[in-house]
């Protein structure tokens, strides 16, 4: 038996086995740090391009993705309470200038009619 035969117990048998730690320490380093996938899919027919799709995954935590300035899901409606009330007050509040402006505009023309 040589020395290269001879393994220890527990050391790996490959030199560039898996990496020591876990898939909760991966996860937690991609969240802190982020990840970015991009891709191009393009479907040409004869030299004619028919269809282009641009693919950006960002895969982060919400405090990375607000370090990077992406925070688009505290302004969509569809996503946060808070953008929908103020989306909501905004429409209110124009609504109620829009029907000041027609009252007003009714009350100058029955005034002008007396």
């Amino acid at each position: 038996m040589t020395d290269l035969d001879h393994r220890y117990p527990g050391e790996e048998t490959e030199p560039y086995g898996p990496p020591s730690g876990s898939l909760a320490d991966l996860l937690e380093r991609v969240l802190d740090k982020g990840i970015v996938i991009a891709g191009d899919i393009k479907i040409d027919l004869l030299d004619i391009e028919l269809l282009t799709i641009r693919l950006r995954l960002f895969i982060a935590s919400v405090d990375t993705a607000k370090k990077a300035g992406i925070d688009w899901w505290e302004t969509d409606p569809a996503l946060s309470s808070r953008a929908a009330r103020d989306a909501l007050a905004e429409e209110n509040a124009r609504l109620r200038e829009r029907l000041d402006a027609l009252e007003g505009a009714a009350g100058e023309t029955t005034g002008a009619v007396r």
